[in-house]
């Protein structure tokens, strides 16, 4: 009878251990309220910096600088003082007389920074003195300065995971430019209805990243969903719109997959009553939510959890 005591006893607290995870420290950026700030997992601001642009990246690099941008045209390396470190400006390529946007860049391992430049429709990499060292041109139906791109990610194999968001579509191009692949979103047998709330639904996709199996996580943006999607293009993994109990999700932005295999969604647009970030299993359960409408908004639209042990995928 001890035994079986015992045994119930440890079951119980093993279930309520597993279910109170411990919280994130996170990084994220808000156009509403103008907001970049570091939140520990008690919730309190830890570091904040006025930004008032509309982040769409950021990057806690292992120097303890974040790299983001200010404007539609820079990318920033920005200090814990809050000093701005290393700057690139794009400039309209040849021929080219329209706007620029960038919304995706990354620091790469030999030191230079990946950025794509939507309008342009090229993907660069700078040095950094700030000099351009490698153009690769996507390939886009119509140039869209504000559309062209979403995420993009340089792969290990040299390779780029470009979200075109006007196309509804994620491809991988090689260094010269080449398509290798290719997947197209659909509306997942819902109609298309405007808006950037729960209630919009469309194909304007926002974020992918490659997963060490070869298949491809996408953030479908006002898909409204997650996917796992194989090499061919079949779909292994979901999470909808309405999978996650008591919550809604709206525009997906950002992923990030943990060592332990979990995978932090961004909820952006998806009001007061929805998390901004969250944490799920394989087996979609729920096991930590990110809601702060006291230092951001409903326009959190990049997000970086931070001091985790390990390498995590975003």
């Amino acid at each position: 009878m001890r035994r079986i005591l015992f045994i119930a006893t440890f079951l119980a607290f093993s279930l309520v251990a597993r279910a109170a995870e411990p919280g994130h420290k996170v990084l994220a950026a808000d156009r509403g309220t103008g907001k970049m700030a570091i939140i520990n997992s008690k919730g309190e601001i830890e570091w904040e910096f006025d930004n008032k642009h509309d982040v769409h990246d950021l990057h806690m690099l292992p120097n303890g600088n974040i790299l983001t941008h200010t404007s539609s045209t820079n990318v920033v390396e920005i200090s814990p003082e809050k000093k701005i470190v290393w700057k690139y400006e794009a400039k309209q390529k040849e021929a080219y007389r329209g706007r620029i946007e960038i919304h995706s860049f990354q620091r790469l391992a030999d030191g230079n920074t990946m950025v794509a430049e939507s309008g342009n429709s090229q993907i660069v990499e700078v040095n950094p003195k700030g000099e351009i060292v490698k153009t690769v041109p996507l390939k886009v139906k119509r140039s869209d300065a504000h559309r062209d791109t979403r995420m993009v990610r340089k792969l290990e194999n040299g390779h780029y995971l470009v979200c075109h968001e006007s196309e509804a579509c994620v491809r991988e191009y090689d260094g010269d430019g080449k398509i290798t692949w290719e997947y197209t979103l659909d509306l997942n047998n819902r109609p298309r209805t405007g808006g950037h709330g729960p209630d919009g639904h469309g194909v304007e996709v926002y974020g992918a990243v490659r997963l060490s199996n070869g298949n491809t996580l996408i953030a479908g943006g006002n898909n409204n969903r997650v996917i796992e999607v194989t090499p061919k293009g079949d779909i292994t993994w979901s999470v909808d719109q309405k999978d996650l109990p008591d919550i809604t999700l709206a525009w997906v932005t950002t992923l990030q997959v943990l060592p332990n295999g979990n995978i932090v969604i961004g909820n952006c647009h998806a009001t007061k009553e929805n998390p901004q970030l969250i944490e799920v299993t394989r087996e979609k359960k729920v096991v930590w939510t990110f809601k702060n409408f006291q230092t951001f908004g409903d326009n959190m639209a990049s997000a970086v959890i931070l001091g985790i042990e390990g390498h995590v995928i975003r």
